[in-house]
């Protein structure tokens, strides 16, 4: 049974859970149609290839429109075209609409793909959480600085993957374990625990991992501790009372 739906992240907005405050954010779960079926003996693994989205035909190559014709509707194709691989073959036929209401129930573990979001040019303390230089002994422009980025004469060069500044983000982000907080199938919008990769609007690949419960996010605060505390050191009063009246006795 495939297990993975194509998404839109929309914003993010907050519920309770047993009165606990959870971050939660909204995605759209719209029409996900399959536009390929991949088969073992032809390409070497069992894939579906799944379609999201609308845009015009007119802005669509000629080969990808061929490719889609089976999808093209009122001038409009797909926007987005992603690929879930499957453990076996799946009964799953080009044309046919997956819905991701059936899959995902309050509860539910997913994880969720992205790209996340680009910060451009970035030095190495924003980048790679460098401490900086140091900030006294006259060193006044070394506060963001890399430091030592190699050897001298042996190697002679500098090591490739180096953390240095360069640009950050726009990198494929894969966040697991979050929670299934509210299905909404009538406005279409699933509320997934926690913050997810992208900005509003960008594409989302959403997998089902397991089932949990809502209970797990609610973290259980020191109320018992904070109890018995205050009972330790009311019994501690009550005993330097009683060693202070036989004292005076």
């Amino acid at each position: 049974m495939l297990k993975t739906v194509l998404t839109k992240k929309l914003e993010m907005s907050q519920t309770f859970v047993k009165g606990t405050r959870v971050p939660v954010t909204l995605v759209e779960a719209g029409k996900c149609i399959v536009s390929q079926v991949k088969d073992d003996k032809k390409d070497g693994y069992f894939a579906v290839q799944l379609a999201f989205g609308e845009k015009k035909a007119k802005n669509t190559s000629k080969p990808l429109q061929g490719h889609l014709k089976a999808l093209i509707k009122e001038g409009k194709t797909p926007r987005y075209l992603k690929e879930a691989k499957l453990a076996k073959k799946t009964d799953l036929k080009v044309g046919d609409e997956v819905d991701a209401f059936e899959i995902f129930k309050v509860g539910d573990l997913v994880s969720v793909a992205g790209v996340s979001k680009g910060k451009g040019f970035a030095g190495v303390v924003k980048r790679w959480r460098f401490a900086g230089g140091p900030k006294t002994h006259g060193q006044s422009d070394r506060h963001r600085a890399p430091g030592s980025i190699g050897q001298g004469t042996t190697p002679g060069r500098v090591y490739k993957g180096k953390k240095m500044a360069g640009r950050m983000g726009q990198d494929k982000v894969t966040v697991k374990n979050l929670v299934v907080v509210l299905v909404d199938k009538e406005k279409g919008l699933l509320g997934l625990s926690g913050p997810v990769p992208g900005k509003r609007g960008d594409l989302l690949f959403v997998t089902k991992i397991g089932s949990g419960k809502l209970s797990q996010l609610v973290s259980e605060g020191p109320t018992a501790q904070v109890e018995q505390i205050e009972e330790e050191s009311k019994e501690k009063e009550i005993n330097k009372e009683n060693t202070q009246t036989q004292d005076q006795s």
